[in-house]
């Protein structure tokens, strides 16, 4: 059985509403690495490849992503309510599945995705079912992003958050994600990625609706009886200007891209 850690199903509306969606340009070179494409995607055509496994996909942002390129985008998140507030696409097939026995047929897709999740997942077993599910030449791709810098001495008060004030209330597997998955296990030949961002235009509310997504947020609620981000908000309204101002973030992804090794 599968240890699932469901950090999110309780504010899944606000998982899919305030999560940012990643660049297309990501999703233009994963659909190079299909079998079908060789190694180059082909710009101005869509669904190029047959099909893909969007694992843990949560509320769909990365199945979305997929599916301008894929035939068929199987997502699956062991959350019913995540996968009930997923964003709806002809191409996706939602299902209710665990990381580690995705009910997928032997050697039916080719590329697997986790995006932003890994580091919730029983790895060896989620690895052997990678291993069934591929075809041959197919790729598996894992990536997520850290915390965001804001600029100038906004970003101050936002360490201080992450570190101090939420700090404690993180999972312990996000250490993998301060560690830019450098220290994660993964038994495939590896694939060099190039480099990707994730970028926005956000009011300073627009951000504090994400940051209100994070799980250590959740857990500070849950345990201290009061809400952490009004006080951050306090700090960061007068460096921010105008409230309703956008400011351009961006998170730097971190990638680890394979295929299987051969026999």
């Amino acid at each position: 059985m599968s240890s699932f850690k469901d950090h999110f199903s309780a504010a899944s509306d606000r998982y899919a509403a305030y999560r940012p969606d990643y660049p297309a340009a990501l999703f233009d070179w994963l659909a190079g690495l299909c079998p079908h494409t060789g190694t180059s995607p082909h710009p101005g055509t869509s669904a190029e490849c047959g099909a893909a496994w969007d694992c843990a996909t949560g509320s769909g942002q990365a199945a979305l992503g997929l599916a301008a390129h894929f035939r068929r985008v199987f997502a699956t998140d062991a959350s019913a309510e995540q996968v009930r507030h997923a964003v709806v696409h002809p191409s996706i097939d939602y299902r209710v599945a665990q990381a580690e026995d995705s009910g997928l047929a032997d050697h039916s897709v080719d590329l697997v995705t986790v995006a932003q999740a890994a580091h919730w997942l029983e790895l060896p077993r989620f690895y052997a079912e990678v291993t069934r599910v591929l075809k041959p030449g197919g790729a598996v791709a894992l990536w997520g992003y850290g915390r965001m810098v804001l600029p100038g001495e906004m970003d101050m008060p936002l360490r201080r958050f992450h570190a101090e004030t939420v700090g404690p209330f993180w999972p312990p597997e996000r250490a993998l994600i301060d560690d830019a998955y450098r220290s994660l296990d993964f038994p495939f030949a590896e694939i060099a990625a190039p480099a990707f961002s994730i970028e926005v235009d956000w009011t300073l509310p627009r951000l504090m609706d994400y940051l209100s997504t994070w799980s250590a947020v959740k857990r500070y609620r849950d345990t201290q009886g009061h809400d952490p981000l009004p006080a951050l908000l306090a700090e960061l309204d007068p460096l921010w200007g105008d409230s309703s101002n956008t400011l351009q973030l961006q998170w730097p992804l971190f990638m680890k891209v394979g295929r299987l090794l051969e026999a």
